[in-house]
C-alpha cells in the first residue's frame, strides 16, 4: 500500500465524517454572512468536503512525483471521488438545496461508468480519467462546495453562483459520459 493509495483511503474514510456533519443538525449555531445564514455543522461539513476533495490533487501528485501509479490507484482514485460526490449530492437533495433530477443523471452516468471500468478491468484492461472526465469532477466539487457553503459569499451579491455551477457540473457529467462511452465501446462491443 503505497502512499497515493493510502491518502484515496482517506478520502474514503472522510465520507461518514462529513455526512454526519451534512446530515445532522448539531446545536453548535449559525454564522451569518451578510445575510446569509449557515450553520457551524454545515459549514463543518464544507471544511471536509473540501479537505477531502484536495486528497484527490495530492494523491495524484505523489503518485506522479514518485512514480508509485498503480492499476489498484487508477482504479480507487475515481470511485473515492465518485463516492465523495455521491455521498454529498444525495445529502444535498437531502436538504433541498439541488434538484434531484440533476443527481440523477449524474449518478446514472457515474454507475455506468463504473460498470464499464469493472468490465474492462475483468479483462485487465485499466481505463484512466480523460481530461474531460477531469473538468466534469472539478465542476461538481465546485458546484457542491458552493452548495454546502450556502452559495457563501456569492449570495450577498446575489449571484447564484451555486446553481450555475451545479448546471455546469451536470452538462459537463453528460459530455464526459458520452466521450466515455465513445472511448470504451471496444469493452462494450468485447462484453456481449
Amino acid at each position: 500500500m503505497n502512499l497515493p493509495n493510502k491518502i484515496t483511503i482517506s478520502r474514503i474514510l472522510l465520507i461518514p465524517v462529513f455526512m454526519l456533519f451534512l446530515l445532522i443538525d448539531w446545536p453548535f449555531g449559525v454564522i451569518d454572512f451578510y445575510g446569509t445564514e449557515l450553520a457551524v455543522s454545515d459549514f463543518i461539513a464544507a471544511l471536509i468536503f473540501i479537505f477531502a476533495s484536495a486528497t484527490d490533487w495530492l494523491d495524484g501528485y505523489f503518485a506522479r512525483k514518485l512514480n508509485l501509479i498503480t492499476n489498484f490507484g487508477k482504479f480507487l482514485d475515481p470511485l473515492a471521488d465518485k463516492l465523495l460526490v455521491t455521498a454529498a449530492l444525495i445529502g444535498l437533495v437531502e436538504s433541498g438545496v439541488v434538484a434531484a433530477w440533476m443527481v440523477i443523471v449524474i449518478l446514472s452516468r457515474e454507475f455506468a461508468v463504473t460498470g464499464i471500468r469493472l468490465v474492462a478491468a475483468a479483462d485487465g484492461d485499466v481505463i484512466a480519467a480523460s481530461q474531460l472526465a477531469k473538468w466534469k469532477t472539478t465542476a461538481q466539487i465546485v458546484a457542491i462546495s458552493a452548495c454546502l457553503l450556502h452559495n457563501v459569499p456569492f449570495a450577498a451579491l446575489s449571484i447564484p453562483f451555486d446553481q450555475i455551477m451545479i448546471w455546469i457540473a451536470t452538462i459537463l457529467t453528460i459530455i464526459s459520459g458520452v466521450d466515455y462511452f465513445i472511448k470504451s465501446k471496444h469493452v462494450i462491443l468485447k462484453s456481449k
